[in-house]
């Protein structure tokens, strides 16, 4: 009886290893995505919320708003 017992312990701590690696690698995985998703999101709207919270502090004046506006418009195409 004793071999089974060690089988089934060695069974058990394999299982448990395993159900380890698997919760940490996808932790790791949802917070690199989770980052990807937030640098991914940048690009135009990320410009252009920048662009709008320098107008709101009255850090451009509004001409000089919409023609950065449109050149950031102009990029995206």
């Amino acid at each position: 009886m004793p071999m089974m017992d060690g089988y089934w312990f060695g069974f058990g701590g394999l299982l448990m290893l395993l159900f380890w690696v698997f919760a940490i690698a996808g932790i790791v995985w949802l917070a690199l995505a989770l980052n990807r998703s937030q640098v991914r999101g940048g690009g135009e709207s990320s410009a252009l919320r920048i662009l709008e919270e320098r107008l709101a502090r009255g850090e451009i004046e509004a001409d000089e708003f919409r023609t950065r506006r449109a050149a950031i418009a102009e990029t995206k195409r």
